[in-house]
């Protein structure tokens, strides 16, 4: 469907949709590759000088923990995603634990609908829906609203609805309001590429992070792990990637513990998290079955259906009907067996071709 809906799409943009239509049914490989083709493979590339300077001057250090360590320092931390990259969505869920211990229990994020587009029960509902926001049908997204909401945060939205205004402004106002509304308190927000940045934005004035740092007299942290982002394939990484050998999410750090900024022009984050380039098992990245999810074999031996189908799991209790799903897979024949990515609990599990469908329930041990 994804396929045929791009033979017909005119719009110059068609690719960044296509990303992101493919990010929500859980198949990041395909999402970077449409995404190459949206932007031509473009990656940030660093002269030969620039890579051997930082290779000589800077070390790793594992991205969470110095993160973790900073934040306490922090009354805001903002980190910034690409919409079509489920892992940058992974890597802030992996974040909140470690936030909320130092007392960051607000969760701003751009991709909540707002408006007459807001989901009002979310904080009470516990679990997102396919109407809380256009990116959170992506389960890994749908998995970090979730975590966030067990947690304890409340979860907040901050979009632009007043369209009159520029929205880096009506973004950071917005979510001056609700930092007015908890005094004292601590905030992660996770936004959409540039709105991340401080200073000045090359066409913006001031993005969203620059503009709530005006508004509200806070230096807020900043992270960028946009820029370096990993490519459909190897040899179209940002060659800073090509250069480090990691096995984790790291920033850099200089003799005196100080991170490699990110700089464009007039505007900058205080750091950048560079992950590693992913493994696969059955096209499915290998960081899908780490942090408690289990690899899950679904056996559909016993249904009679015609293939392709799709195969989503949902949380029992959860409206089957709504809900984000937990996971996603699809097989193109009765042979294949990739696996889903789980924790522990009860699961329903849906079974359709978009004519026929099928459900049944699975526990995971």
């Amino acid at each position: 469907m994804i396929e045929e809906k791009l033979a017909q799409d005119t719009v110059p943009w068609k690719y960044q949709l296509s990303a992101s239509d493919y990010a929500s049914k859980s198949d990041y490989k395909n999402s970077l590759i449409q995404w190459d083709l949206a932007m031509h493979t473009r990656a940030h590339h660093l002269s030969s000088r620039e890579l051997d300077s930082i290779k000589g001057e800077y070390r790793i250090a594992n991205a969470i923990d110095y993160i973790a360590e900073e934040a306490k320092n922090n009354q805001i931390v903002i980190i910034n995603e690409a919409h079509h990259n489920s892992y940058h969505r992974v890597f802030t869920k992996s974040l909140l634990q470690k936030l909320y211990s130092q007392g960051y229990t607000n969760l701003g994020l751009e991709a909540l609908g707002n408006g007459e587009y807001l989901d009002s029960a979310l904080n009470t509902r516990k679990y997102p829906t396919l109407e809380t926001g256009h990116y959170i049908k992506d389960p890994q997204f749908g998995a970090m609203v979730r975590d966030a909401l067990e947690i304890g945060y409340n979860v907040f939205a901050y979009e632009n609805i007043n369209h009159d205004n520029p929205r880096e402004i009506e973004q950071a106002k917005n979510i001056e309001k609700e930092i007015l509304a908890h005094p004292n308190e601590k905030f992660l927000i996770h936004c959409g590429f540039d709105h991340v940045l401080e200073g000045n934005h090359r066409s913006w004035g001031k993005a969203m992070a620059g503009r709530l740092s005006e508004y509200t007299g806070v230096d807020p942290l900043t992270i960028n792990q946009v820029v370096y982002s990993e490519k459909s394939k190897p040899e179209f990484n940002p060659n800073l990637l090509q250069a480090l050998d990691m096995k984790e999410s790291v920033v850099l750090l200089d003799k005196n513990n100080a991170p490699l900024k990110y700089t464009r022009g007039e505007g900058w984050t205080d750091l950048m998290v560079l992950h590693p380039t992913s493994e696969y098992i059955d096209n499915r990245p290998v960081w899908l079955f780490e942090n408690g999810n289990k690899n899950v074999s679904i056996q559909l031996n016993d249904i009679e259906i015609e293939y392709p189908v799709m195969i989503l799991a949902y949380k029992q209790g959860e409206d089957i009907n709504d809900a984000v799903p937990v996971d996603i897979i699809e097989r193109t024949n009765k042979t294949d067996d990739n696996k889903m990515a789980l924790k522990e609990g009860a699961y329903n599990i849906l079974v359709t071709n978009g004519a026929d469908s099928f459900k049944f329930e699975i526990e995971v041990k």
